[in-house]
């Protein structure tokens, strides 16, 4: 098949659903099928676009397998500036549509959310190239911002939610990544079965369990230390507020420290509120390929989710977590689709959102019983090893694009 892919984000940028979306190209081209990707340049890691790629609007790479175009991102430092990001994204996803638009007949589109406005690119791609047009919606929007209380505005929050049944819509066919996600598309669509489960993966070939003391603990002098660590986006959907929190009812352990791993909009605020707590130390994002190495210097790895937020929401770090060997402490909503992921596998602890009583209780727990803590690890990998490869997903939206086809045949 001849496919093209929408997506915000793809190698050699940093963010989770590039590396999602490469793995799916790659496996993709690994079984014979030719690749249009449409993507960004990279600029996740700082917001700017990254430094060998600056002075234009639009580049283009061949490969083996087919062609990466990367288009500027227009990129908003501030996540809060809603409509300065709203204009970005708008731009990007106009160029993308204008560009991708070009070209003969394709027997799929896939476009990845958020942004929200890359379905509409999506479906005018497919509609121009008389191709099946598939929507994965990885975060489900506008619902996250409007949980957060970023967007407020009754008149904004109706367009969006026009917006966002538009572009469902369009779509032949919308994939999410849990049935709790599956069930708030659902709502908003009329044809329920259009939404179909396509959960994201691990690559437990690359991230495996491994000695903690390694080279990424000596960087950053945590040689000998209990770990508690946060490794991800530090922005507005985490309450991290929480690592502060039990750093502070736990600085009597004097080799206890707490890992915030990443960079994000609310970094800034939570680096002046831990001024005077000596066990919390801040690392900047990591080179991707140093990721199987920093979730494997932790004792104990976080997940957070503000509340609400776990219907719109499934963070690709679990899986990896799991697949590493490391207890996790998930505090996300009751019943979400993370919360029975973890309490189920057996791999960790869910606690409520944002009650930091009952996570810095989750993280006693587990130092208090290192075995238990261990025991986690090992059933959280068992779990991934026994879930979807890489190459069973991209089977699987293979197999769908071949329905569709079928279908409009």
């Amino acid at each position: 098949m001849k496919l093209a892919v929408l997506t915000p984000h793809f190698a050699p940028d940093v963010a989770p659903t590039g590396a999602v979306v490469t793995r799916i190209v790659d496996e993709l081209a690994h079984q014979g099928h030719r690749i249009e990707v449409y993507t960004a340049l990279p600029w996740y890691r700082e917001h700017r676009i990254e430094s060998g790629y600056e002075g234009r609007l639009i580049r283009r790479e061949d490969t083996p397998w087919g062609s990466i175009t990367r288009i500027h991102p227009f990129p908003a430092k501030d996540k809060r500036a809603l409509l300065l990001r709203g204009a970005a994204f708008g731009a990007f996803t106009t160029t993308a549509a204008i560009v991708a638009a070009r070209g003969g007949p394709l027997d799929g589109v896939l476009a990845v959310s958020p942004p929200l406005p890359l379905g509409l690119a999506g479906a005018r791609v497919a509609r121009a190239r008389r191709a099946p047009f598939v929507f994965n919606i990885q975060d489900v929007f506008p619902d996250v911002v409007i949980e957060l209380g970023y967007l407020k505005n009754p008149a904004l929050i109706a367009a969006a939610r026009r917006l966002e049944r538009y572009a469902y819509a369009r779509a032949d066919a919308v994939t999410v990544l849990s049935e709790e996600m599956r069930a708030n598309v659902v709502t908003k669509l009329a044809e329920e079965g259009k939404v179909r489960v396509i959960p994201n993966f691990v690559d437990t070939d690359l991230i495996a369990p491994a000695d903690k003391e390694n080279t990424y603990r000596r960087e950053f002098g945590l040689s000998g230390k209990r770990v508690v660590m946060y490794a991800g986006n530090v922005g507005l959907s985490q309450p991290l507020e929480l690592m502060l929190e039990a750093a502070g009812a736990l600085s009597y352990e004097s080799e206890l420290v707490f890992v915030i791993n990443g960079s994000g909009a609310r970094r800034p605020e939570l680096e002046r509120r831990a001024r005077d707590l000596d066990n919390v130390v801040f690392v900047d994002m990591q080179p991707s390929e140093r990721l199987p190495e920093v979730l494997s210097a932790a004792d104990i790895q976080v997940v957070a989710l503000k509340r609400g937020l776990a219907r719109a929401s499934v963070p690709s770090k679990i899986y990896s977590i799991f697949a590493a060997g490391r207890p996790v402490i998930a505090s996300v909503d009751d019943h979400s689709a993370v919360a029975d992921m973890v309490t189920s596998a057996g791999a960790g602890l869910a606690v409520p959102p944002e009650d930091a009583e009952a996570f810095t209780k989750a993280i006693r727990r587990l130092l208090d019983d290192p075995g238990e803590a261990e025991a986690m690890g090992r059933t959280g990998r068992s779990f991934v090893e026994g879930a979807a490869s890489p190459e069973a997903i991209a089977t699987a939206y293979a197999r769908l694009f071949e329905e569709l086809g079928a279908a409009t045949r």
